[in-house]
């Protein structure tokens, strides 16, 4: 092939593009494709439907043995990068210290099994992997400990944080080797990553580095080599000139530039938090659902109501109906509620459905579904059970909604409905498309005074008739006599005129104060949204006005659903 090149040319007709990555290796089950450094020696894979999964590259142990050491160091260096994976030999936490505690063999070895795929050793250690009767019976917490979001089980059992990381650094690794046993300090760069390794790794790949590699390659090919330049978190704007400046230099014709942590969703991390003490999801999660208005109204019904009792409505009932085409078939909701104390929100306990169009064997199954949920939510079955449960149900009819003020389109008739009742009884403006908070697309808009309110301020102050017939005159908002009127008349008019002026004026004040306050209100709104990343564009699946950057790309952050990127 050299020689042929050599007298031919190296270009190769046929090869237009490459486009190494790193993800599709998880798929051809390798470490990396093509010239594609890989993410980290040990990474943590987000899945689709939730959670992590951790990656650990298989190749080291074959690039030690090359560079000529022995299986026992190779062995070690591995053990120290990605950890022996079972609690013996562990320094603090182990099977001796453990069972000094009252762990059993059979628990000890369950423990051995997940150690295997955790994140960290603590997270092992819970009463869904122990169980609550061993908890309770052997270990001697209570169920009031057990229930407390953030419980740390090693702490109440006396591990102290640094015991802790310990024990995780000799369990599940450093992941990293820089800093292993018999490694040469010339060798680290054989192992250097695209990003550094774990919390321990200083090293990584220099995003002109991967310039260069595509530089190598771009003879061989007559179109073009594309791949990813990773950059770290702190890049900033000269390090990215500095990068197209070199690929220009370096005749790459395509290239693409990621700076870590710049996704909303990232689907590799090099390490799957930076500070676990900063992070507990459990009481983050439990702490969100307390505050939720929903949650707090579902639970005062359920305080007032015993479990197989049925609240019935009062003869007479409030309600309402709303009638709405859903991918062109015509719905209408009847609603009727619960009696409440003048001043309390309206809590749904009945709903009837009714349609056009359709066949009678649909309508009777819509009619059983609608007494369903009625029954269900005069048993006490709170509303945002059910929202949660149906909404996003996808089956025809779907499609574009009419005749509805703030829901604009809909998955399906069943999603529609509750997003209807959502919205109406639970403030749901999640599930709304349309409401008091609109996504401005200039973020330089500045609060202004509304229109009419400044031209009201900016007009006159009409006078009042005079008691002798003459006409008055009004200048700067204060009523004056005409010249042709005796001074004295013109006294006791212009008093009752000025406090006229004045009582209009402090009503426009007050007014103006007021809409000025609403604007900063939605303003504020504005900037959450901003903040969050939404784009303001509609979701194609689900239609919601949640859709965030991804890469190039689109993602719905309410159904997942993407424009095209992972």
């Amino acid at each position: 092939a050299l020689e042929l090149g050599g007298k031919h040319g190296f270009r190769n007709a046929q090869t237009s593009l490459i486009a190494p990555t790193g993800t599709i290796g998880l798929l051809m089950d390798c470490d990396t494709t093509g010239v594609e450094p890989d993410f980290a020696l040990i990474k943590f894979k987000k899945l689709a439907g939730g959670g992590y999964f951790r990656i650990i590259n298989e190749s080291v142990p074959t690039a030690l043995r090359r560079l000529g050491y022995s299986r026992t160091q190779i062995d070690e260096i591995v053990a120290y990068a990605a950890g022996t994976q079972h609690l013996e030999g562990a320094p603090f936490i182990n099977r001796l210290s453990l069972a000094e505690r009252g762990f059993t063999q059979p628990v000890l070895d369950n423990l051995d099994r997940a150690l295997s795929t955790s994140f960290h050793v603590s997270f092992v250690f819970n009463r869904h992997q122990l169980g609550d009767d061993f908890c309770r019976d052997v270990l001697g917490f209570s169920d009031e400990q057990l229930d407390t979001p953030g419980f740390d089980l090693l702490s109440a059992l006396g591990f102290t944080p640094d015991q802790v990381e310990a024990a995780n650094d000799h369990i599940l690794g450093r992941m990293t080797t820089e800093g292993a046993p018999h490694l040469r300090e010339e060798h680290y760069a054989v192992f250097d990553c695209a990003n550094k390794c774990g919390k321990y790794g200083t090293r990584f790949i220099e995003p002109l580095a991967h310039v260069r590699i595509m530089a190598a390659a771009q003879p061989f090919i007559a179109g073009a080599i594309s791949k990813t330049i990773n950059m770290p978190a702190e890049a900033t704007v000269e390090d990215v000139k500095n990068v197209y400046q070199s690929a220009s230099d370096s005749m790459v014709k395509a290239l693409a530039l990621y700076r870590d942590g710049s996704k909303l969703s990232q689907p590799l991390a090099a390490a799957a938090f930076d500070e676990l003490d900063d992070y507990d999801e459990v009481e983050e999660e439990a702490a969100a659902a307390l505050e939720h208005p929903a949650v707090v109204a579902a639970q005062q019904m359920l305080d007032q109501l015993q479990r197989g009792k049925r609240e019935k409505l009062p003869a007479r009932r409030a309600g309402y109906s709303q009638k709405a085409k859903v991918g062109g078939h015509t719905i209408y909701i009847h609603t009727g509620e619960f009696e409440t104390a003048p001043g309390e929100p309206a809590q749904l306990g009945e709903v009837f459905i009714d349609t056009a169009k359709d066949g009678a064997a649909f309508r009777s199954l819509m009619n059983c579904f609608a007494i369903a949920v009625s029954m269900g939510l005069q048993y006490g079955v709170p509303l945002q059970k059910f929202v949660d449960t149906f909404v996003f149900t996808k089956f025809e009819p779907n499609g574009m909604v009419t005749g509805h003020d703030r829901i604009q389109f809909s998955s399906s008739i069943i999603d529609y409905i509750f997003r209807e009742l959502a919205v109406t009884y639970l403030d749901r403006d999640d599930l709304a498309h349309l409401g008091p908070v609109e996504l401005s697309t200039d973020p330089t808009a500045d609060d202004e005074i509304p229109i009419d309110v400044g031209a009201r301020m900016a007009q006159p102050v009409a006078a009042a008739p005079s008691t002798n017939g003459t006409a008055n005159s009004t200048t700067n908002g204060v009523a004056t006599q005409a010249a042709a009127a005796p001074v004295a008349a013109a006294a006791p008019v212009a008093a009752p005129q000025q406090q006229l002026s004045a009582g209009i004026a402090a009503d426009t004040v007050v007014e103006m104060t007021s809409a000025v306050a609403e604007r900063q209100h939605e303003r504020v709104l504005l900037q959450q949204a901003r903040a969050s990343g939404f784009e303001g564009d509609p979701c194609p699946e689900c239609g919601q006005l949640m859709m965030v950057r991804n890469g190039t790309c689109l993602k719905c952050m309410s159904c997942g659903t993407t424009t095209g990127c992972s």
